[in-house]
């Protein structure tokens, strides 16, 4: 075996794992917010190592570029869809955990149902 493929395999199992972690966190986590943090953070990494990894490994440029591309596609399309999924999740007034410290967008939440006519 070649070099290339030696890495790419590397980069396709450590891929595996990443996205073996995100579906554990998906079971895991105890509420929406956090299991979108599991699977936007880790399922777009390993998804994106496993393209990269395939890219490596194949002979054909065609499919090393569809995976190149698919990748750019993952990178800037996950977070952003999760960023949409957790903002409308939080306005249509899902609760956090209980054991939950932080809550940024609580303000900002306010001043979006004030200005779209809801009375506080």
């Amino acid at each position: 075996m070649s070099s290339n493929v030696i890495v790419g395999y590397i980069l396709i199992t450590i891929g595996a794992i990443f996205d073996f972690l995100g579906c554990v966190g998906l079971l895991r986590l105890p509420d929406v917010y956090n299991r979108l943090q599991a699977a936007t953070k880790s399922v777009t990494l390993g998804t994106m190592m496993i393209l990269v990894g395939t890219a490596v490994v194949t002979a054909n440029p065609w499919v090393g570029l569809k995976a190149i591309v698919c990748a750019v596609f993952i990178l800037l399309a996950s977070p952003t869809a999760a960023h949409a999924l957790a903002r409308g999740t939080y306005l249509a007034g899902v609760r956090m955990w209980d054991k939950s410290v932080v809550n940024k967008f609580k303000e900002r939440a306010e001043e979006l149902k004030y200005k779209s006519g809801e009375e506080k």
